[in-house]
């Protein structure tokens, strides 16, 4: 005895069928079950190849973002792009990524944002399994992301921030008639340093919309 289920349209189309010995089938009506699956099979694979040529290559002008003068172009996954949204996160929710006024921002404050940036982007890219590291994409984000913190941020804090922190404690606990943002304006190379905090700053947030374009996949300023 045979017990079966079927699903018809004008006819049978699909059947499990269920023996007396309790052993499953499966019927396709004129077309074999191994065909049906490698046909299933190959139009995943056509979509896939579909949906990867749909994504466009992406490129980064280093020079923008202040070391070298070479072009990153890789094809980005979602892993890129994961990579990229939190980075992009981080640099919107801190002031690392937003323009810097010395007017009114503290720069020991701005030091502060940018160690703290240092670490979460470091504890980003650890988290990486390794196998993702070897792909093209991957590895070439990894390396942009490590270049921005070693060249692009680290120069300007090995040369400014230990002098203005030296400076600016002795003086914050002398002088403390004065605003922060009155008194950093008194280190005597204050120029010099605002000069060069603003190009990092502009370099950081040039890098902080080509991570939200890459996060995205659309060009122009982010929201945030």
């Amino acid at each position: 005895m045979i017990a079966s289920a079927s699903t018809t349209a004008a006819s049978n189309i699909f059947a499990l069928r269920l023996s007396d010995e309790w052993k499953f089938s499966a019927e396709i009506a004129g077309l074999p079950l191994l065909i049906t699956v490698l046909a299933f099979g190959v139009a995943m694979l056509l979509f896939r190849y579909w949906t990867a040529r749909k994504l466009p290559n992406f490129e980064i002008d280093a020079a923008e973002l202040g070391f070298g003068d070479h072009k990153v172009s890789f094809k980005p996954n979602e892993l890129d792009r994961q990579i990229a949204y939190s980075i992009w996160v981080e640099l919107s929710t801190r002031k690392i990524g937003l323009p810097i006024d010395l007017e009114d921002d503290v720069i020991a404050e701005i030091y502060d944002s940018w160690y703290a940036f240092f670490a979460v982007t470091r504890g980003l890219i650890k988290d990486i399994p390794v196998r993702k590291v070897r792909g093209d994409s991957t590895g070439k984000i990894i390396s942009l992301s490590i270049e921005v913190l070693n060249e692009g941020l680290r120069p300007h804090l090995t040369k400014w921030q230990a002098r203005f922190r030296h400076w600016y404690d002795k003086q914050l606990a002398s002088k403390g008639d004065f605003s922060p943002q009155e008194l950093q304006k008194n280190f005597p190379a204050f120029e010099e340093l605002g000069t060069d905090i603003l190009a990092v700053n502009q370099r950081l947030r040039s890098y902080r919309q080509r991570m939200y374009a890459l996060a995205t996949g659309q060009e122009g300023t982010s929201k945030i």
